[in-house]
């Protein structure tokens, strides 16, 4: 798949034209930070599946078996870098019928397994975009995932929930107008200059690691709001169980999802922060300086607030929901995922 390439230069002139005036989605989001209280958790490591090079993989319902059926949905890293042995476990020993490849075009770009891997033969694959229908990639149909032909097969959807245009938008427009006004002037009426456009990268550096990974996981439920309804329909879907969606280290926008899953599913916050924070040594045990942490380049970010998953991120990340949105099911509703739609997760889940 071909993919443009976007330059930061003209992406800054969009964002600070767009921020200051005022153009900016009617997203509710918090502008001050809250101090999360600390977090003791006993992470039962033996919730993790075994395999040789696949990361942080686990079953949802090993979070609270009590409340969710194995055997629907997993989580997990990457599939693109299995082994042979890893390749058998996921399309035999699980047989995974549906995978959701979360990361963004630029990690797909890089990953030299994505179209050569033995895992993804028997898939058929699909593209979704937030601006058209989802369709096949081979044939370019657009993608009915009711129909005959889909129900009998497997499935990989690439769901792109983030890329750094979607964080640069977001974090812009949290600035405070005062300081978007300061840098817009220092802009040329007509190119963004050399000086501009480091100065904007600065700043949206600044911001993301000042906010750290709660302000990351804040983005993805604003930014990728379209994608995580999406990926939620397949998921209560019961005719594409058993789903496996991942991103890169199955950590940040793979962690947001599961908690959303798991609050509607009725599981405690507890067992949802500590699920998450299972991910914590992921970055420590890929050894891939490469790997992207939510779709945002890892030289871009302090290792030691982003390579982790310390458990009052996530208790952060719930309360921030329910700040926002009123509720886990406020949000559902603002995201396009409603009632019939809890109800149908839960049906295919929970019984």
């Amino acid at each position: 798949m071909g993919f443009p390439k976007l330059s930061f230069a003209y992406l800054s002139l969009i964002i600070l034209t767009l921020s200051y005036c005022s153009l900016a989605f009617t997203i509710p989001f918090r502008t001050t930070r809250r101090v999360a209280p600390l977090f003791t958790l006993d992470t039962p490591e033996e919730s993790e599946l075994s395999f040789d090079a696949v990361k942080n993989a686990r079953d949802l319902a090993s979070a609270d078996s009590s409340a969710l059926q194995p055997n629907k949905l997993y989580r997990t890293g990457m599939l693109s870098n299995a082994t042979p042995e890893d390749s058998a476990k996921i399309t035999t020993g699980l047989s995974l019928k549906t995978l959701v490849d979360l990361r963004s075009l630029t990690e797909l770009k890089t990953d030299e397994g994505l179209n050569t891997n033995p895992v993804f033969s028997d898939y058929t694959d699909i593209k979704w975009s937030s601006v058209r229908s989802a369709r096949e990639v081979a044939t370019k149909e657009k993608y009915d995932g009711k129909s005959e032909k889909s129900a009998n097969r497997k499935e990989r959807h690439f769901v792109s929930l983030m890329d750094e245009k979607k964080y640069v938008v977001g974090t812009f427009q949290r600035l405070q107008k005062r300081k978007i006004a300061k840098l817009a002037v220092t802009a040329p009426t007509t190119v963004v200059s050399r000086r501009m456009r480091n100065k904007a990268k600065g700043v949206f550096l600044d911001t993301i690691n000042s906010g750290g990974l709660p302000l990351l996981n804040e983005l993805i439920l604003q930014m990728a709001a379209k994608g995580i309804c999406y990926v939620l329909k397949l998921c209560a879907d019961k005719s594409r169980h058993p789903v496996a969606f991942f991103c890169t280290a199955g950590k940040d926008r793979t962690g947001v999802i599961t908690a959303i899953i798991l609050a509607s599913c009725g599981v405690s916050d507890e067992k949802i922060i500590e699920d998450y924070a299972i991910s914590a040594n992921v970055y420590k045990e890929m050894g891939d300086h490469k790997a992207m942490v939510g779709a945002l380049k890892q030289r871009d970010l302090n290792p030691d607030v982003f390579l982790g998953a310390p458990a009052e991120v996530m208790a952060e990340t719930l309360a921030t929901i329910r700040e926002s949105y009123g509720s886990v099911e406020g949000y559902l509703d603002f995201i396009g995922f409603n009632e019939a739609d809890r109800e149908r997760l839960k049906e295919a889940l929970m019984k």
